[in-house]
């Protein structure tokens, strides 16, 4: 009686949630795609220019420049946050009085908003570690990487750990008691039992630190804001700064060129390492 029901009253509840996501999603995407081909001020005033904003993009140094930026950006913070997330989560699983404070603490970074966060740690680097009287992000583009390598770290280590947590909680006893057993050391049971056993949320987690990585914007705009002279300047910041900053119609469309571009990157590096990562997973 109640699957008769369901197949009979499903498009009412699901035309609400599908309609909205037309609205909201999937059609500002395709129109977001279409105006990347052309040059406009307003959605209203649109002209056809073809593939002239892309190849545009490949005149724009900027543009180069943050690509790459945030391409190391996004793999070095990546390492660094998994590796530290499981190591302090490995750390976290071993019973020691007061993990619970512990694991709230690491945490809380992540519910602070990524604006504020970037203005408090510009706050910290700029103002007790300034150099000669001068902020210190501001001295180099060195100095900016640093600074937001710092600020993505403090604030997602703590969720990542929680994720590496539930899956170091998820390996059986029993496989660890029974490597013991046939005398494995510590680290062969790390290496050879735990870290294959979690590769469900490696693959959770590398996801999520790549694509935040690559997405980064508000704690850029707050930290550095692109200083010095737009050399600290990601990605999503530089196409922000095209769009917006930029005066003239065809700036519009070369920043809409340049968000196309950067959607297709982080959809191509993640499924890429989608795919590596869970053909190592272990079917339990």
């Amino acid at each position: 009686m109640v699957g008769r029901t369901i197949k009979k009253w499903w498009p009412v509840f699901v035309l609400p949630t599908f309609a909205a996501f037309v609205i909201g999603f999937l059609w500002p995407f395709i129109w977001g795609i279409y105006l990347s081909f052309c040059k406009f001020t307003t959605v209203q005033d649109v002209t056809f220019v073809g593939f002239s904003n892309y190849s545009k993009i490949l005149l724009d140094n900027t543009f180069s420049h943050s690509f790459w930026l945030t391409v190391v950006f996004a793999f070095v913070s990546s390492i660094l946050i998994n590796v530290l997330a499981f190591f302090i989560a490995l750390a976290l699983t071993k019973g020691y009085r007061g993990t619970n404070a512990f694991r709230t603490v690491f945490f809380m970074p992540n519910l602070i908003g990524g604006i504020v966060l970037g203005y408090i740690w510009q706050t910290l680097l700029n103002g007790l570690l300034s150099k000669w009287g001068q902020p210190l992000l501001s001295l180099s583009a060195r100095n900016g990487f640093i600074g937001m390598l710092i600020l993505l770290m403090w604030q997602q280590i703590g969720y990542m750990m929680i994720i590496y947590i539930a899956g170091l909680n998820n390996v059986s006893p029993d496989l660890i008691e029974a490597a013991q057993i046939d005398g494995a050391t510590s680290r062969q049971i790390l290496f050879k039992i735990k870290i294959p056993m979690i590769m469900p949320s490696v693959t959770i987690c590398t996801f999520l630190t790549l694509t935040n990585g690559f997405k980064m914007f508000d704690q850029n705009l707050s930290l550095t804001g692109g200083d010095p002279g737009k050399q600290s300047q990601l990605l999503a910041l530089n196409i922000y700064d095209t769009f917006y900053a930029r005066s003239g119609p065809q700036w519009k469309g070369i920043g809409q060129a340049k968000a196309v571009v950067f959607f297709v990157l982080v959809v191509v590096i993640a499924l890429i390492q989608l795919r590596a990562t869970s053909s190592k997973e272990v079917q339990q």
